[in-house]
């Protein structure tokens, strides 16, 4: 396993323009992607289109179209990765159900306290949906969300990213599953 310290000098290699950088860092960052874009598409339905691999190869190719990142370190990359698998599923539930809400409601855990109801695809855009809602109201508890449940970061990772206190993780963790819970609550009532 690379250092976290390569990993970093690589990224801001690569930010200052080094392609060579890129070709370096993509296979000691594979894995750590691989496992994160597994633990979006354990959360998909089983029949799927995409596939983890799939996803990863749709974040890279964004990151390699976009203008140059200022990368901070490693775990600045990985939420960047995060947040561009979280877009890119949204993205493909929207293009596939658009506009639908359904019956044959079932229950799927988001976390022990937090549930959320409908088809998968459609469980993924209301909860898009409430995350820019909880953004609109505390950017750092809709980061917080994103990083821990979707980028399966530690609270001491997300606390590095964000820069602020473990404690201040944990609560902001508490609260924005509070707010996301009531919000996708009454999503259901109006449905």
């Amino acid at each position: 396993m690379p250092s976290a310290q390569e990993i970093t000098r690589l990224l801001q290699a690569w930010s200052a323009g080094d392609d060579q950088a890129l070709e370096e860092l993509t296979p000691l960052v594979y894995r750590e992607l691989h496992r994160i874009a597994k633990h979006y598409m354990a959360q998909e339905r089983t029949n799927h289109t995409l596939q983890a691999t799939a996803l990863i190869d749709e974040v890279y190719v964004r990151l390699v179209d976009s203008d140059r990142v200022s990368w901070q370190d490693r775990n600045h990359f990985f939420a960047v990765c995060a947040r561009l698998m979280r877009r890119i599923l949204t993205d493909f539930a929207r293009s596939r159900h658009y506009g639908k809400r359904g019956g044959g409601a079932r229950q799927i855990s988001f976390d022990e306290n937090l549930y959320v109801t409908n088809e998968p695809d459609s469980d993924l855009v209301a909860l898009d949906q409430a995350l820019h809602g909880l953004a609109s109201v505390d950017k750092r508890k809709s980061d917080v969300i994103e990083l821990r449940f979707f980028g399966g970061l530690s609270v001491k990772e997300t606390a590095a990213v964000l820069r602020v206190s473990d404690e201040t993780v944990k609560r902001d963790w508490r609260l924005a599953k509070l707010w996301l819970l009531r919000e996708l609550r009454r999503g259901e009532v109006r449905e």
